[in-house]
């Protein structure tokens, strides 16, 4: 298993830097082009939830990007967390047949 060392960018923080603030677009007005409740869209820029496939899809069809792009951003972001908990994980390896 690799570890990485610096987090990669959470795609909330990627969609507000990049997008919704070089754009001037508030939350409020973001999720309702989104057609998404404000709260979702609030704690998804703000870190406390991820891109579901769903919302990838949405954000790629609001801000011409893929849904691929937004997956995974999230994939990778969900991946380094997991790895940085990865020593209190364990398991038994399976006994592999011959």
């Amino acid at each position: 298993m690799i570890k990485r060392g610096m987090a990669p960018v959470h795609p909330g923080a990627v969609l507000k830097g990049l997008y919704l603030d070089s754009m001037e677009i508030s939350i409020t007005e973001a999720a309702m082009k989104l057609g998404v409740a404000r709260k979702t869209l609030s704690q998804l820029v703000n870190g406390h939830m991820g891109v579901s496939a769903e919302m990838a899809i949405r954000l790629s069809k609001a801000l011409n990007t893929t849904p691929q792009l937004w997956m995974n951003m999230q994939q990778g972001y969900d991946l380094w967390v997991a790895e940085k908990k990865s020593d209190s994980i364990h398991v038994v390896p399976f006994a592999i047949a011959s």
